[in-house]
């Protein structure tokens, strides 16, 4: 099938495959006689894959760095942890386990910095409600001792 046909089988758009193709994440196409690139199952497969990895939060650095082993999952799921495919040493020899604990470890970060911005708003959006409440209960209580 050609590339429009691809990238609407996958759920995504001819530019996404180009852009796959060309950081490495898709091998390159057949190519039929008049130059287009033609796609099979199994291509189509691994768009998905890929699409479910970069929807998991990995980016496409992620996955180019542990592309070379993408064929060794089966369809378009992902395995378990540990299965082949998903097994590598995080030792910086490009093993997809080391490419997720890295990403995690980064979401985790920010989820962290969020956290922390957030509740410094919370904090100095709360403070003056607090000011406001307690001024608010001494005119009330002034106003009581005045009449």
């Amino acid at each position: 099938m050609r590339i429009g046909d691809a990238a609407a089988a996958a759920g995504t758009t001819p530019r996404a495959l180009r852009l796959y193709e060309q950081r490495g994440l898709l091998l390159p196409p057949t190519r039929t006689s008049s130059g287009q690139r033609e796609y099979g199952p199994r291509d189509i497969a691994r768009i998905r894959l890929v699409r479910q990895l970069l929807a998991l939060g990995l980016t496409i650095e992620d996955v180019a760095r542990c592309a070379d082993r993408l064929h060794l999952l089966e369809g378009d799921t992902l395995p378990p942890y540990g299965s082949p495919g998903c097994s590598g040493s995080g030792d910086g020899s490009g093993g997809s386990s080391g490419v997720v604990q890295r990403r995690i470890a980064a979401l985790d970060a920010e989820i962290a910095r969020l956290t922390d911005l957030r509740n410094r708003l919370a904090s100095a959006i709360a403070e003056p409600e607090r000011t406001d409440r307690a001024d608010q209960a001494e005119r009330t209580d002034q106003s009581r001792s005045q009449a």
